[in-house]
């Protein structure tokens, strides 16, 4: 009898517990649609507003929603491949020509064109709704929406260790500390209109918004209202262009879209690595993905000194990712590699010449070296070693530094997945960690088996 009661009394709460929840989901279902309204209502005010900035007319054909991951352009009517979607005139755009020419020519000698710009944003926030940007402002995404590493917690960068990445967010951290020392400075100086002055987070946020968002080329850094909303799809050919002609920014599409589906453009050819660092975002398959790897003359290599002079002298270390990382004498990119024995990249010349540099253990296989590179094209060290044995040796300690890679991001992404979610930002940082951990250790492998069947290969001959 008690236990009938017990239960009575038990189902009795739980039914008012999902009342009341249910009756909290419908407010909140209330509040959220009310919410999407007032957005919709702003988002529908926000092209006119742009047009008549721009004194002319942005797109026939696009018009700005929500997808999952935030505002996003879509088609409002059919656009075939080759149609023109959208067009930015320059004076739409914000470049860094919006701050004081004092402040700008102050911070051109010390800031790089992203904390420039970073500083605009800055500026035009703290002026409030004296900007006539406050439109655009109001729209960006808020720091809690934003996910690049640099905004990564310890605990969080502790899960890519092993990854460039971390190196890279640590520079980049430091050179945004030191961009905004000079801004901060300016601003003291020469900007009255700012009572309020940024602080680092402030200047962190307006960079990682820049670095996100701004298009950049030999001329101009900007940003571009509206075209800035659309996402990033790594297959698309649709690209923003810059018009010197008719002072404009324009899209164009690269296939057919039905009305009410999302349109996209590709920010580039970038690897999880730069999406990470630069966008906040990360693909779970990526076919750009690479590995950035280091290796160096050890310090008690007898011959190190004359290693490391005769590398400098041929320049073989020349290497630079495009996207992001710029490498530095010791730093090697590698793509994946499709086959052992087909057709890909297949590891880097210039690491393999490093390898046959690194295995050399007497000064005359050094000299033979830079002889032979005098008599060709300049570049040290690109044949293959006629000795067998010692070609065998030079590929035998890439194959164990990459090994050794592996060894390291296999632990990374083991500890990773056991770790538990303690909230929603860490949950979407770890599945972060967890695309570039895995797509740099595709790379990895795909080297590893690589360089296994090469050696194999040498063995066999020179048996």
């Amino acid at each position: 009898m008690l236990f009938c009661i017990s239960t009575v009394k038990l189902f009795g709460f739980q039914q008012r517990r999902n009342v009341s929840s249910l009756a909290k989901r419908f407010s909140l279902a209330g509040k959220l649609t009310l919410e999407l309204q007032t957005q919709a209502s702003l988002d529908n005010n926000f092209l006119p507003w742009l047009e008549r900035i721009a004194g002319a007319k942005i797109t026939n054909t696009l018009s700005i929603g929500k997808s999952t991951y935030g505002r996003s352009l879509f088609a409002s009517k059919v656009i075939y491949a080759g149609d023109c979607m959208l067009k930015v005139p320059f004076n739409a755009q914000i470049t860094p020509d919006e701050l004081p020419s004092d402040i700008r020519v102050l911070l051109s000698n010390e800031v790089g064109n992203i904390g420039m710009l970073a500083a605009v944003l800055i500026r035009e926030k703290k002026m409030g709704q004296k900007s006539r940007w406050v439109p655009y402002i109001s729209r960006l995404p808020q720091p809690a929406e934003m996910h690049s590493s640099i905004f990564w917690g310890e605990d969080e960068l502790s899960m890519i260790r092993c990854s460039a990445v971390h190196q890279e967010t640590v520079k980049q951290k430091a050179q945004i500390e030191k961009d905004f020392s000079f801004v901060a400075q300016a601003f003291k100086q020469h900007c009255p209109i700012v009572t309020e002055r940024p602080d680092l987070e402030d200047f962190m946020y307006a960079y990682a918004l820049v670095g996100s968002r701004a298009w950049e080329n030999s001329k101009r850094i900007s940003l571009i209202p509206f075209a800035d909303f659309m996402n990033h799809d790594g297959l698309s050919a649709s690209i923003v262009l810059r018009d010197e002609d008719n002072q404009l920014s324009e899209v164009t599409a690269d296939r057919n879209y039905s009305p009410g589906d999302e349109v996209f453009i590709k920010y580039g050819e970038f690897s999880n690595a730069t999406l990470m660092l630069d966008f906040g975002f990360t693909f779970p398959y990526n076919i750009h993905d690479e590995v950035q790897i280091q290796m160096d003359v050890p310090n008690d290599d007898p011959l190190r000194n004359m290693k490391l002079g005769l590398l400098q002298t041929h320049h073989t270390r020349t290497v630079k990712d495009i996207n992001i990382f710029h490498s530095s004498c010791d730093t090697f990119t590698i793509k994946e590699v499709k086959s052992a024995i087909g057709k890909g990249k297949g590891i880097p010349q210039s690491l393999r010449a490093f390898a046959r540099v690194l295995c050399c253990i007497i000064p005359q296989e050094l000299n033979d070296l830079s002889k032979e590179a005098a008599q060709n094209d300049g570049r040290l060290a690109r044949l293959p070693f006629k000795d067998g044995n010692r070609e065998l040796e030079a590929h035998k300690i890439l194959l164990s530094h990459i090994n050794r890679l592996i060894e390291d991001h296999s632990v990374c992404i083991k500890e990773m997945e056991e770790c538990y979610f303690v909230s929603q930002r860490f949950a979407v940082r770890r599945q972060m960690a967890r695309d570039l951990l895995y797509g740099e250790l595709r790379v990895l492998r795909s080297a590893a088996e690589w360089l296994n069947h090469y050696c194999t290969t040498l063995l066999s001959e020179t048996m």
